[in-house]
């Protein structure tokens, strides 16, 4: 019999269709992968944009440390384009638009203690460079999926700060290229540094003080007898891995060109006169000195005599020097452009600087570009040594207070000495800055 349709069943269709479930998940899984996808345009744009902060920031770091070392020795404009001229290697501007100009690079001083730029566009100690991606620059950071909910873009702007610094071990210290070979019985005071490129090699009964530092790039490779960690107290905590360019060694020669000019930067102030003295002798005495003056000695090898007092003069010679016994300096620059084995050398008892318990002042430099000879009874008091070659002395040098030793070659000290750090009376040794970023 045929089935007769009734008024009744449209309201009992719509009655299933309000409780049935099939197809509910459907719906669920929608509003599901609608969620999924703006969670993972989030991230894609989220790791989109840090990335761009990254180059941004790398690229600053990079143009801030090139700048202030350019800044060393160009003028400013030089050295803000000699900064530039590496953008491209990094953020292309094909690619990246211009993420700086010469205006986001500006010179100053930097406080550490209050984290405070403050410009001053003659300063030579610290940069602060701005990189930046802006809608006003045209190159404002695309956003890719969250341009659908109206993110098209991000700014983005970083900053870096660079330094410079002068390492504690160039200040007091052994600094050598090479081998620092030191013998046995010495003492070495609280913040003094021993520092190789290659090793240190060290005797036995040798007394590091807490805060000393000896560093090498490995210290595993420090030479010691077989006793040697027993019977050197305090050498194992005094141990760093590191290595140095030596600025100052690269710069020797044009320092010591720049010494025979009254008007160089580098002119010690107890050099008060313009007039430059001519020598040619071969023997000298303090007599033969005019204080206050420079000295340019035209010879083929050059000695002062013994008992000697030589003050506040520059002497640049370009030959051998021998120094009598107990030749003193103060406030004195000896420097010579000769590169012999024993350009600067010395019987015993050479004294550089005033014993003036590290006050300002009184200290002596010797330059060579050669190596340096001193046998006995060094004393040094905030007074320094550079070489281009190697420096040696023997027993009972004393440097306790106040001594620079810097060698392009190697440092070869043997018994007795006392060597400590002064931390002030060093005002007029030769530095070369270094470079790192603060910030």
């Amino acid at each position: 019999m045929p089935r007769v349709k009734t008024d009744a069943e449209p309201i009992r269709f719509l009655n299933r269709f309000t409780v049935d479930e099939n197809g509910g998940l459907t719906i669920f899984g929608i509003f599901i992968f609608m969620a999924m996808a703006m969670l993972a345009g989030i991230a894609v744009d989220y790791s989109n944009l840090i990335t761009a902060k990254t180059q941004l920031q790398v690229t600053s770091d990079i143009v801030a440390h090139a700048a202030l070392y350019n800044r060393d020795t160009k003028s400013r404009d030089d050295a803000k384009t000699a900064a530039l001229s590496l953008i491209n290697a990094s953020m292309p501007g094909s690619r990246y638009g211009i993420v700086i100009t010469e205006q986001d690079i500006v010179f100053g001083k930097y406080d550490y203690d209050t984290e405070i730029f403050t410009l001053d566009e003659n300063s030579k100690s610290a940069v602060l460079v701005t990189t930046s991606r802006l809608r006003t620059k045209s190159n404002a950071v695309m956003s890719y999926l969250l341009q659908l909910v109206g993110s098209k873009d991000w700014e983005v702007s970083v900053q870096s700060v660079a330094v410079t610094f002068r390492p504690t071990c160039f200040r007091e210290g052994f600094v050598a290229n090479g081998i620092v070979d030191i013998q046995s019985n010495n003492s070495f005071m609280n913040g003094f540094c021993i520092h190789s490129n290659t090793n240190v090699s060290l005797n036995n009964n040798n007394t590091f003080e807490s805060g000393t530092v000896v560093s090498m790039p490995d210290t595993g490779t420090i030479d010691l007898p077989g006793s040697g960690w027993e019977l050197n107290e305090g050498l194992q905590a005094a141990l760093r891995d590191g290595a140095y360019r030596l600025r100052i060694v690269n710069k020797l020669a044009s320092t010591i060109s720049s010494l025979t000019s009254y008007s160089s930067s580098l002119r010690p102030s107890y050099i008060t006169s313009p007039t430059i003295e001519y020598r040619s002798l071969s023997k000298y005495t303090p007599a033969d000195f005019v204080q206050g003056r420079i000295h340019i000695l035209n010879c083929t090898s050059a000695s002062i005599e013994a008992n000697a007092v030589i003050q506040n003069v520059v002497i640049v010679a370009n030959c051998p020097i021998a120094l009598g016994n107990n030749v003193v300096l103060e406030n004195a620059v000896l420097a010579t452009t000769d590169t012999s084995s024993k350009s600067v050398k010395s019987p015993q008892g050479l004294r550089l600087g005033k014993n003036d318990n590290c006050a300002k002042g009184g200290g002596a430099q010797i330059l060579s570009l050669g190596s340096m000879d001193f046998a006995a009874a060094l004393e040094m008091y905030g007074s320094q040594l550079i070489a281009d070659q190697n420096i040696a002395f023997t027993a009972n040098a004393n440097g306790i207070q106040g001594a620079s030793i810097i060698a392009g070659g190697t440092i070869d000290g043997t018994s007795n000495m006392e060597m400590g750090f002064c931390g002030t009376g060093m005002e007029n040794n030769f530095e070369a800055e270094y470079f790192r970023l603060a910030r």
